[in-house]
């Protein structure tokens, strides 16, 4: 099939695509998912024109894998896992202690990296996106849900450029709508379906938020 979005810009261009029925309005609020969800998102907030924002979570990765997610861990102290790779991998409780233990050293990083003294944009009562450059497991996603519902959003839209077929479902209950540019019968992980999916920098995370701060104050 080839690559389908050339980068993570464009992807951001043609999930907005798909959004577009949310612009202009003034309860809107964009959060990303750090480092690969920022410049889809992006694209997505400036699109729409919205408020940028991240939503810090990080993949709890097999002690043998890191790639394959076991769970998330999000800010404020919410934690997912994913127990039948637990089950499947026979992952101790130290194991897994250590993990998470290591990833909340580096989500703490990331939120005074990301945000310096800047305080969470506010989403209580307003209609939350949350844009990631894609799903696979779902367990970052799970994670960053259940930490943004606890700040009381009034709406929320998990919006991706691909996720596997049927990924809607495992969001049912705890998001309001289900976005994704490609749902393929076939999925191998996202990088498949980019032709540059080198990994997001520090700098230009930081690069996305000062623009989106600039267009805010204009």
């Amino acid at each position: 099939m080839g690559n389908l979005f050339r980068d993570r810009a464009d992807a951001g261009r043609r999930l907005a695509d798909a959004l577009t029925d949310y612009q202009g309005r003034d309860d809107l609020v964009v959060l990303a998912l750090p480092r690969g969800g920022v410049p889809v998102a992006f694209e997505v907030a400036r699109a729409l024109h919205a408020k940028l924002d991240v939503l810090i979570v990080r993949k709890l990765g097999a002690p043998y894998d890191k790639e394959l997610a076991m769970g998330a861990i999000a800010t404020g102290g919410t934690l997912h896992l994913e127990r039948s790779v637990l089950r499947e991998l026979q992952v101790s409780d130290a194991q897994l202690a250590d993990v998470i233990a290591r990833e909340r050293v580096e989500l703490a990083r990331r939120e005074l990296a990301y945000r310096g003294e800047n305080p969470p944009a506010p989403v209580e009562g307003k209609t939350v996106i949350v844009v990631d450059d894609g799903i696979a497991t779902g367990a970052s996603m799970q994670a960053a849900l259940k930490a943004l519902r606890s700040r009381h959003p009034a709406r929320i839209v998990v919006a991706v450029p691909v996720s596997p077929a049927g990924a809607q479902t495992d969001f049912e209950g705890i998001a309001h709508a289900f976005v994704s540019v490609l749902q393929p019968g076939w999925f191998t992980g996202i990088s498949a379906f980019y032709g540059n999916f080198d990994q997001t920098t520090d700098e230009e995370v930081h690069a996305c938020l000062a623009a989106a701060r600039d267009w805010e104050h204009e």
